[in-house]
């Protein structure tokens, strides 16, 4: 049951991955065929523990497979609504980092205009105060 849930588990991580963009140097067809390969060996240990359970579990058990795969389809679904609950919230706390790293990029580029005008117009008073323009007019006004 273990191997079962250790390849079902990288059966759905793949599966997940599948939505996604891939950039690894794997093929299509690879990943394709790794996938049914990993499919196909789930079925197998399935019916395996499904013929185990049923054919030769001990009479006092009873309906062993019938309990059994009523107590996995109620985990399994337990699983999932925690597994959604999880994901929402990793995407809830993911647009909240995008969101601050939008606002402070805003607000180091308002800093940046501003502090580029503030030098700007020191430059102009700057050089207004060095012209020649000035320093003769200056001469007429003293």
């Amino acid at each position: 049951m273990d191997e079962y849930d250790k390849i079902g588990k990288v059966f759905i991580q793949q599966e997940a991955e599948a939505t996604q963009v891939y950039t690894g140097a794997d093929s299509v067809g690879k990943r394709a065929l790794i996938r049914v390969i990993i499919r196909s060996r789930l079925d197998a240990m399935f019916a395996e523990l499904r013929e185990t359970m049923v054919y030769k579990a001990p009479a006092e058990l009873g309906d062993l497979w019938s309990r059994y795969e009523k107590m996995w389809k109620q985990i399994v679904i337990e699983q999932d609504e925690a597994h959604k609950r999880e994901t929402a919230k990793l995407q809830i706390d993911a647009a909240r980092r995008r969101k601050a790293a939008r606002i402070r990029q805003e607000y180091v580029t308002w800093f940046g205009a501003i502090l580029f005008v503030v030098v700007w117009f020191l430059a102009v008073l700057h050089l207004l105060r060095e012209s020649l323009t000035y320093r003769l007019l200056s001469s007429y006004v003293y």
